[in-house]
């Protein structure tokens, strides 16, 4: 008699987690809009070594996943903001323990 046995798959938190928060950059992204509102451009500039192709998937992935909310002004030329939702904002007490983990041990 041959026995099967089910693999259970069982999901971790810590890596749903990590699949809403995203890659290296969105960390980066998430401490400047803990200081508030920003353009692209104020991204960018803020960020350094990041391309406008990773920096745009990145806001991409972020607001797919309801961390972010992307505000388009109809001007000329338009202006896009982004701004952290109520479940980004419950991520800074997270960054902010890597933050001083990153200082003390890295």
């Amino acid at each position: 008699m041959i026995e099967i046995k089910e693999t259970l798959e069982i999901e971790c938190s810590i890596e749903k987690a990590l699949s809403v928060i995203g890659g290296k950059w969105s960390f980066l992204v998430l401490r400047e809009l803990f200081e508030g509102t920003k353009r692209f451009g104020e991204l960018q500039k803020a960020i350094s070594n990041v391309s406008p192709k990773a920096l745009t998937d990145t806001l991409r992935h972020l607001e797919s996943n309801g961390v972010l909310i992307r505000t388009v002004y109809a001007t000329v030329p338009v202006t896009v903001e982004y701004s952290l939702t109520e479940k980004g904002q419950s991520l800074h007490t997270i960054i902010k323990e890597m933050k001083y983990w990153g200082s003390y041990w890295a």
